[in-house]
């Protein structure tokens, strides 16, 4: 229980690393168009858009084996890689440090510590996040149709990269890891909704543009992950996704905009 851990110890820490489970998850998705253009410059290499330029907002929340109970959202761009079909996570927020760490360290997701909500009156459903004092996401929609329950797989890309210890570029090649996650759903809805999306310097989501809404969906459901490394990038073609998935540093200047004491 130190700092220092024994193989027993390792062993069951390895297990929850290797073996997440996220259950109990309530999610409400909007899928939508947005241009081709904008897909093909946020996929990093050597992640491809597959034929439809579909983007996924999504608030929800989980209990887990690893990380407890936890709110958060994402925003996914189809992709695909070395023939399996799959989604990017352009964006992904949790509601506090436990997850974020988790999914970051492991998986390479870019989370951020953000707040968010999911409500439910009957078949209208809202979600949004908040972060900065900005209503960053805003999904609403309102479910007409009781699809019920199935089982599926899917997969996510994220990348893992590292800034340089000296401030300058990465320290390695960015590694591109592909979670696969097993979906038992025991329940679900589908029907119409729309989606907001607002930026900042930090988060700028409204630099994707909603052409239509394709559908709105909510599920309750149990996700079962497994997660591999699959490829690398080179350091200087992945470091400027690598900043965008980032806070911008140094739009948080607070020295330089310091105030000078009144004589």
């Amino acid at each position: 229980m130190g700092f220092v851990k024994s193989s027993e110890e390792i062993t069951r820490i390895e297990h929850a690393l290797s073996f997440p489970r996220f259950v109990g998850g309530q999610m409400l998705s909007v899928e939508f168009l947005t241009d081709e253009s904008v897909v093909a410059s946020v996929l990093p290499p050597p992640l491809e858009a597959t034929e439809t330029p579909a983007v996924r907002a999504m608030v929800g929340r989980w209990q887990s084996n690893c990380v407890g109970d936890f709110y958060g959202g994402s925003i996914y761009v189809a992709a695909r890689h070395d023939g399996v079909d799959g989604e990017y996570v352009l964006a992904m927020y949790m509601d506090n440090d436990v997850p974020t760490i988790y999914g970051r360290d492991l998986f390479g997701e870019p989370k951020k510590i953000a707040e968010s909500n999911l409500l439910r009156r009957g078949d209208a459903f809202r979600g949004y996040i908040d972060r900065g004092g900005v209503r960053i996401l805003e999904l609403q929609a309102e479910m007409n149709e009781d699809t019920g329950a199935w089982d599926a797989e899917g997969y996510n890309f994220n990348f893992k990269a590292r800034p340089a210890a000296n401030g300058h570029g990465l320290e390695e090649d960015a590694i591109l890891t592909r979670a696969k996650f097993d979906v038992h759903t025991t329940a679900s809805m589908e029907g119409a909704g729309s989606v907001v999306m607002r930026g900042t310097v930090h988060d700028p989501l409204d630099e994707i543009p909603v052409r239509s809404v394709v559908k709105s969906t909510y599920v309750e459901c149990d996700l079962i992950g497994r997660c591999e490394a699959v490829a690398t990038t080179p350091a200087d073609v992945f470091l400027p996704f690598h900043y965008g998935r980032h806070d911008d540093w140094s739009a948080l200047d607070t020295e330089s905009a310091r105030l000078v004491p009144v004589a």
